[in-house]
């Protein structure tokens, strides 16, 4: 009996661990990041409430592509609720998404320029006021014969750029201000049920891959969640490849440089090949190891800089610092290499031994 009602309580712990699994979602490291964002005009607004919800790059594990959420007018959730956008950030191994959220203060987004009030920072789209949202003609589009509650105040947008995305090779460099870590601990409410679904019907069309519209979708923004074939409905005008973030750009703390990766020795000499690589892991692992003690320096250095409540021209002083320390390491660590590479020459000479 003993016996019997071990191997009944294992036999159940094997399927608990299987039904478990069975719920588990499996994901690989995203190493390219998300294409520009595409340029497109934003519908106009469908009624009194509603808050405009920039479109985002997403990524379908399925079939390893990013498509696109387009961008939609939702109706808030509370009354003095606004939408922190969805973003895309450098992990350290890779891309990871960080979901948009409801709440009474806007938060961090990366410092993503999504346009229509999203520069980077804040929003300049609208304020709640007496229960009511009131729209800023300026950088909405919206119709006064059916929506009163509107104000013109001009913004000025320095922030031109489409990447899309934070950190990493290319990416923006913005981090969270005080009053973006200060939103971080409000209360939120997740997407609605409506924007889920318009994000679930994006990735069921093919053509709202990146493979197929190569960054420049058929269906950028919709008046409402999930009119994708509404007379409505925005194309894009142009993919945002004019500040593709493929292109080099100077790094400005050492998780913005390029993965450390060895080249493939081929010597004809296999003794000799096996030993370039050990050298190279060695010389990589001990490069590895400088950028993190740099990366956490300047890590501390951002913390001191909030603390202090630092104004702009410190904190641009403090990150032209940080580019040219950047610099100096990936110098000397191409310099190491150059060393390492020059000798292997005299060996790479030698004929192959039998």
């Amino acid at each position: 009996m003993h016996i019997r009602f071990i191997r009944t309580l294992l036999f159940a712990l094997v399927v608990l661990c299987m039904s478990a699994a069975s719920f588990a979602q499996i994901s690989v490291a995203i190493r390219i990041g998300p294409p520009p964002l595409p340029v497109y005009e934003q519908p106009l607004c469908p009624g009194d409430g509603y808050l405009w919800t920039p479109g985002y790059w997403a990524y379908d594990y399925d079939v390893n592509d990013y498509y696109w959420v387009p961008g939609t007018w939702v109706e808030a959730p509370e009354v003095g609720f606004l939408w922190t956008p969805a973003y895309w950030g450098w992990g350290g191994d890779g891309f990871v998404f960080y979901d948009g959220y409801w709440g009474p203060h806007i938060g961090f987004y990366g410092g993503i320029n999504y346009g229509f009030g999203y520069f980077g920072e804040g929003y300049e789209g609208g304020r709640w006021d007496g229960g009511h949202f009131f729209y800023n003609r300026s950088v909405n589009n919206v119709n006064i014969t059916n929506i009163h509650n509107v104000y013109n105040t001009t913004v000025i947008n320095n922030n031109v750029s489409h990447i899309s995305y934070n950190g990493g090779n290319g990416g923006i460099t913005a981090r969270p201000r005080p009053e973006d870590e200060a939103a971080a601990r409000e209360r939120h409410v997740p997407p609605v049920a409506t924007q889920t679904q318009h994000a679930q019907a994006a990735r069921a069309n093919p053509q709202q891959r990146a493979s197929a519209n190569m960054g420049k979708p058929g269906v950028a923004a919709t008046p409402r969640p999930g009119d994708f074939n509404d007379r409505a409905a925005v194309p894009a005008k142009e993919a945002g490849a004019r500040n593709n973030p493929a292109q080099p750009r100077t790094a400005v703390h050492p998780h913005d440089l390029p993965t450390l990766a060895p080249s493939t020795p081929n010597t004809g000499n296999p003794q000799l090949d096996k030993k370039y690589q050990q050298q190279q892991q060695k010389q990589i692992a001990k490069q590895q190891q400088e950028r993190d003690k740099l990366q956490q320096q300047q890590d501390q250095e951002h913390v001191n800089l909030d603390k202090q409540k630092a104004n702009d021209a410190q904190k641009q002083q403090v990150e032209q610092k940080h580019q040219q320390q950047t610099q100096q390491l990936q110098q000397k660590h191409q310099q190491q290499q150059q060393q390492l590479q020059l000798k292997q020459q005299p060996a790479n000479r030698e004929p192959p031994k039998r």
